[in-house]
């Protein structure tokens, strides 16, 4: 079972991406900001991570840029998810290896997930 950790701070977003992950047969470990990500078992190690852009403690960007450059985490894609944000600031702002808008549409997410991860 391939596993993907969520950053999102809105509960609603965060739940919904948890359970249709689910679904889909991902073990999913979600975590509403920063300091609670950065709390986690590092022992565990994902397949994917879905960052937000706006966190209540911090960036997703910055986020993915200390991901990309810790040896443990660096291959490992990233999905940067945001509102506000448009797709080329975040690829300016790190190196994520692909962007959603929001509101986003499931099976988009799907697909871009099942790439990422094969």
């Amino acid at each position: 079972m391939k596993t993907i950790f969520i950053v999102e701070d809105e509960t609603g977003i965060r739940d919904a991406l948890q359970l249709l992950l689910s679904f889909e047969n991902y073990d999913v470990r979600s975590f509403s900001s920063v300091k609670i990500f950065n709390e986690r078992d590092k022992s565990i190690v994902p397949d994917l991570f879905i960052l937000d852009v706006m966190l209540p403690d911090g960036l997703g960007t910055d986020v993915c840029n200390q991901l990309k450059n810790e040896p443990d985490t660096s291959k490992i894609p990233v999905i940067i998810i945001s509102a506000h944000a448009k797709s080329e600031n975040v690829i300016k702002a790190c190196e994520a290896d692909e962007f959603i808008g929001k509101p986003f549409d499931i099976d988009d997410v799907l697909i871009k997930i099942e790439k990422l991860i094969k």
